[in-house]
């Protein structure tokens, strides 16, 4: 399986319209693009994670029940451009959908991970505001694939 967005090269630089309003960013979600989708796969599920240690697994975007048919996300999906199934849960930020890169001042560059899981089920249950532990402590017995890519920014 195979997961990229056209916009963020992996290993590059996250452009400031994907970053959050406080960093100088205008917090529009990327297109991402995904291939290769695993037979058997009945959803899958999206999640935008920061692991710099300051971020402690920082939840930026999470999306669950995709199905397995879709695959990509236009710029700007969310929040009006994802369609039941698929729904877009709570972010650390405390709010539904994508919620952009804005690190604290002087920690250095953060690196945004953007996974992707493909599942054997057709949905999964979560909380509204699951963290990462979560997130992967729920969706293990059914992971048939994944696949990321990072990209990154400070200030």
């Amino acid at each position: 399986m195979k997961l990229h967005s056209p916009a963020i090269p992996h290993g590059g630089r996250i452009p400031l319209k994907y970053v959050m309003k406080g960093a100088s960013g205008e917090n529009i979600s990327p297109p991402l693009k995904w291939s290769e989708i695993p037979e058997g796969t009945k959803s899958l599920v999206l999640v935008c994670v920061d692991t710099h240690p300051v971020a402690k697994n920082w939840i930026h975007w999470i999306i669950i029940n995709i199905p397995p048919e879709t695959l990509e996300l236009a710029e700007g999906a969310s929040p009006n451009g994802i369609k039941p199934p698929a729904m877009e849960l709570i972010n650390s930020y405390g709010f539904k959908g994508y919620g952009g890169p804005q690190p604290p001042p002087g920690t250095g560059d953060h690196s945004y991970v953007f996974k992707l899981f493909a599942l054997n089920v057709p949905e999964i249950a979560l909380p509204s505001k699951p963290t990462y532990d979560q997130i992967l402590k729920t969706i293990k017995p059914y992971r048939l694939a994944e696949s990321e890519f990072v990209g990154y920014f400070g200030r």
